[in-house]
């Protein structure tokens, strides 16, 4: 899903840190600009809630979860339980279960970077590592974790400054929480417009359209996802049954007999 690594020249290999760093700086532009507006409304309604400057900061460093943090608003206002915040949670944030997946293979090899870039894959943080065929892959990991970084930073110092704002000038947040729904927008024309494969976002609107009409506004999240992961793993499933086993593949014999050497009596 991720897209196979270019082959790179050995003279570009092992870059060093300030390229990459630079690298991983210009690529989360377009994301610093949408994560400082929609984090900036996150600090906005935290604010009108009665929270201030130091709990918008703590959510933002410690949950990172973009649209939970704003459902996350209305949580801590309420007073919600904890059960309720866990399956909510739950439910807002399934779609991270699919990304979790198709980027074991990418993160397996990443050493002490794993955890944070774990902790930090959000929906554009993995729109932008599915792009990285032109790193080496000896740079990959410090690459993966400085774009993570980079996109956590803008989210935090958004928040931070919608904190303050909000403090120090009038502002009124009615619809503000729309501009989560915006970014996911956004983000789903940016990738029908860069796939060709459009069968998963097909596969989407469709059970969220039919779970939204059969089982009500308020309960459809969680049908829908699993609706979703039937319509996307059925394929996948059938597509690995059809394929020949390692042993029924032309060449396997050839390959294991090059990697064992010549044999000598």
């Amino acid at each position: 899903m991720t897209g196979e690594r270019k082959p790179v020249d050995t003279e570009t290999r092992n870059e060093k840190p300030s390229k990459i760093v630079m690298k991983a700086f210009l690529k989360t532009l377009p994301v610093f600009a949408a994560y400082e507006i929609v984090g900036m409304g996150f600090g906005i309604l935290m604010s009108h809630n009665g929270y201030g400057p130091l709990w918008t900061f703590a959510c933002s460093l410690f949950i990172y979860a973009g649209s939970m943090q704003y459902v996350a608003v209305d949580l801590l206002a309420g007073g919600a339980s904890v059960l309720t915040s866990a399956l909510m949670t739950l439910m807002v944030n399934a779609r991270h279960l699919f990304y979790g997946i198709s980027m074991v293979g990418k993160y397996g090899n990443m050493g002490k970077f794993r955890p944070y870039l774990i902790f930090g894959l959000t929906d554009e943080t993995y729109s932008l590592l599915c792009d990285d065929a032109d790193i080496p892959a000896e740079n990959a990991g410090l690459y993966c974790f400085l774009v993570s970084l980079f996109d956590q930073s803008y989210w935090v110092s958004g928040s931070v400054i919608g904190a303050l704002m909000a403090g120090a000038l009038p502002f009124n947040s009615e619809g503000i929480d729309f501009s989560m729904t915006a970014l996911f927008i956004t983000v789903f024309t940016e990738q029908w417009l860069t796939n060709k494969d459009h069968r998963p976002a097909l596969s989407g609107l469709l059970a969220s359209i039919l779970c939204l009409v059969l089982f009500g506004e308020s309960s459809f999240l969680i049908p829908a996802m699993l609706f979703i992961t039937v319509l996307l793993s059925v394929p996948y499933a059938a597509a690995r049954k059809a394929q020949p086993a390692d042993e029924d593949r032309p060449g396997k014999e050839a390959v294991m007999n090059k990697e064992e050497g010549p044999e000598y009596e």
